[in-house]
């Protein structure tokens, strides 16, 4: 296996959610506490993770989780039917991948 990192192991999660059971909170406006890495995680379909300091937004799909800062403003943008999970860390879930290039 060489050099790698074993990966991060998350300490939580939440329900996985539809577009109908997704609750108002990841709807709008809130952010993780200090200290605590959100990954987004869509099961199936597709969402919009926006970002709203800096703002940007991704496209979050089953291939290409998204991990979102500690104490980073956000919410999730419904784009058609989906199954999503946020997975909760105590450091950045995918520090070993390299960043994803600005658009």
């Amino acid at each position: 296996m060489g050099g790698a990192s074993k990966p991060v192991a998350p300490y939580g999660a939440s329900p996985i959610f539809d577009e109908l059971s997704l609750p108002d909170k990841l709807r709008n406006e809130h952010s993780t506490k200090a200290g605590t890495w959100g990954l987004l995680r869509v099961l199936e379909g597709e969402v919009e993770l926006i970002f709203l300091d800096p703002p940007s937004r991704r496209l979050v799909t089953v291939d290409d989780p998204a991990p979102i800062p500690p104490k980073s403003p956000h919410f999730v943008k419904l784009t058609g039917p989906m199954k999503m999970q946020v997975e909760f860390y105590r450091e950045n879930p995918l520090s070993g991948e390299r960043e994803p290039m600005a658009d």
